[in-house]
């Protein structure tokens, strides 16, 4: 009874929401994932017996990306928004839009494992699955503070999205006992996975003396606005550029920088080391060696619109105190992983480099690991 009356009242939505629908997709930001959602258009089924991994977005399924490393069967990726379609098309090759709950009983196949990212708690989803008899897993399954008491509010309706779920991995203790309040069952705790592969060092760089200052990522604009938010007095300034082709442009705005003041500078092509107060790193592949000696780092993409910002959990594993701009909508799954960071607007920059002795160092959250997940999969794939 409760499946038809979830599934009239999402027909209901949907034919109110149509005219909206259709004013939507005419913005290039929505032209291809609300005509694939909502409408099915270049967005068929998945091939039967595959492996189905559905994310929502850009950082969620980024992190899938270990797992399908160690994956030999058939992927599929369903994923919500156009970062994550853009993100998964860089994985595997079989990437749809998950179409609205309406369409799923039409549109879903038979496949050997569902395996849903974080909170992708969609009834029809699992429901559907459980009847093409289809093995499903949640996995990173969460529930934050802030969500804890709509989960509650709503806590019959999530009963029923439980009741199809086979197999649940936490990232805490703490999700584990909100999960299982809410019908969870068969739940394990293995940390979050956005953190299970980490960063590496591939050269041990020697540490100057005194505080080191990396702007790691920096995009256009954000070079100035480092550098007239620091001084020398404060420490050593490294700038990282996040694409190389900017390697001059970035050396110039350097020059101009310093042009009649009393700072040192090189650039580590042809100095490598830190001794001046101002260096340009214009090498690729060197950024976590140099974060690995780092005291703070300015982490790039998150004082201009477009970047989004970026991985902090680099910086973060080295123990870095961490300062970034407020515009990292596509980073904020991985700065949920960390502890102490700061986000600052573009015009607080110069006041919190002010405080930098203040400031906590950031740390990693709870390490994740793949393996049982894989195994779990691998059962489930059994004939």
């Amino acid at each position: 009874m409760f499946k038809y009356l979830y599934y009239f009242l999402a027909l209901l939505l949907y034919m109110f929401a149509i005219p909206y629908l259709f004013y939507k997709s005419r913005n290039k930001k929505y032209k291809d994932a609300i005509p694939s959602k909502f409408f099915l258009k270049n967005n068929p089924k998945f091939k039967e017996n595959g492996i189905w991994f559905h994310a929502c977005s850009m950082g969620e399924v980024s992190a899938l990306k270990p797992i399908f490393e160690k994956i030999d069967d058939n992927i599929n990726l369903s994923v919500i928004t156009d970062t994550g379609f853009a993100q998964g098309l860089k994985m595997c090759k079989n990437v749809r839009y998950l179409p609205f709950e309406i369409f799923l009983p039409f549109w879903e196949t038979h496949q050997k494992v569902l395996v849903v990212m974080e909170a992708e708690l969609w009834y029809m989803l699992f429901l559907v699955a459980k009847i093409r008899k289809t093995k499903t897993i949640l996995i990173n399954a969460r529930i934050n503070d802030k969500s804890y008491k709509t989960y509650k509010k709503y806590k019959f309706f999530y009963r029923k999205v439980f009741e199809n779920i086979d197999k649940i991995f936490a990232q805490s203790q703490e999700d584990k006992q909100r999960l299982a309040e809410l019908g969870g069952k068969n739940i394990e705790v293995i940390g979050n996975i956005k953190l299970s592969t980490l960063p590496k060092i591939t050269n041990v760089l020697k540490k100057p003396n005194g505080i080191l200052i990396t702007a790691g990522s920096t995009h256009k604009d954000e070079e100035k606005l480092i550098l007239e938010s620091w001084d020398k007095s404060q420490g050593k300034l490294i700038i990282v550029p996040r694409h190389p082709e900017r390697f001059d442009e970035v050396d110039k705005i350097i020059q101009d920088f310093i042009k009649d003041k009393n700072i040192s500078y090189h650039k580590y092509s042809y100095q490598k080391d830190f001794e001046s107060d101002l260096i340009l790193v214009d090498m690729l592949g060197e950024l976590n060696n140099i974060y690995a000696i780092s005291d703070v780092v300015i982490l790039g993409g998150g004082f201009c619109k477009t970047a989004g910002g970026h991985n902090p959990i680099e910086p973060a594993f080295f123990g870095c105190k961490i300062i970034s701009g407020k515009t990292i909508f596509n980073q904020k799954s991985l700065f949920e992983c960390i502890n102490n960071y700061y986000l600052v607007e573009n015009d607080e920059l110069d006041t919190i480099m002010l405080k930098l002795k203040d400031l906590n160092k950031s740390g990693l959250k709870e390490i994740g690991d793949i393996e049982p997940i894989i195994k779990e999969i691998n059962s489930g794939t059994k004939e």
